[in-house]
């Protein structure tokens, strides 16, 4: 996948119909998704439990465009080899998931996944200076991870701008991950983000057979943030 900073919008899966999700994943893509943002929790890095490797195993024959994994796991590096075998294109990690981020970052590229750091609302941008030419991409976390639906953290636009700072002229997406809508997108964009993980906000008021607000609400998300990105 060659690299460019257009905005890219990436439903997470988490807040689709469960019993349809080969259908579903059909359906936020031909409604215009760029991306399909996988979210594995383990309920212990995180209060919840959501996907092991043979369910994104399940979900790679429908993704036709990129399948982003985003593992909010710990410890992460013993499930690496499976996500990747599993068919992830891109593999998140935490930075607070384990002692050596560095290490996690490169067994993820030795898989031949690209690879993608993420941090916690408390966690500073500085954190990972070190890290970033290992990385294909820094996720923000906008909300404390483990739920879909919480409400946006302001503080996480300051950081977006540092992380973009830091990253100068290197090939690294800026991905944000929480409480991501139409009112939340612009100041992202106008910080340096592009690429925007929506759960609640996509998939609200649609279904698999009526998938049409899916379309709608990724292109409200798509219409701010370019405007945004044109202001800027």
């Amino acid at each position: 996948m060659s690299f460019d900073r257009s905005i890219k919008i990436a439903p997470s899966i988490l807040s689709a119909d469960f019993a349809n999700f080969g259908e579903e994943i059909q359906a936020i893509e031909a409604q215009g998704a760029d991306w399909v943002h996988v979210d594995v929790m383990d309920g212990h890095f995180v209060p919840n439990l959501t996907f092991g490797p043979p369910a994104v195993k399940a979900f790679r024959p429908h993704v036709k465009t990129f399948m982003d994994v985003h593992l909010m796991i710990a410890p992460v590096d013993p499930y690496i080899e499976a996500y990747a075998e599993a068919g992830a294109d891109m593999i998140v990690a935490h930075f607070e998931a384990g002692p050596h981020p560095h290490r996690t970052l490169q067994a993820i590229r030795g898989t031949g996944a690209k690879a993608g750091i993420a941090l916690n609302p408390g966690t500073p941008a500085g954190a990972i200076e070190y890290l970033l030419d290992l990385c294909d991409m820094v996720l923000v976390m906008s909300v404390n991870p483990g739920f879909g639906g919480q409400k946006f953290i302001h503080s996480a636009v300051d950081k977006v701008a540092q992380v973009r700072e830091m990253i100068g002229d290197r090939e690294i997406h800026i991905q944000v991950d929480g409480g991501v809508d139409p009112a939340t997108v612009g100041p992202l964009v106008a910080a340096g983000a592009d690429c925007f993980v929506a759960g609640s906000a996509v998939f609200r008021g649609g279904s698999v057979q009526n998938p049409g607000p899916y379309g709608e609400n990724i292109r409200a998300i798509r219409a701010a943030a370019e405007g945004a990105l044109k202001a800027a």
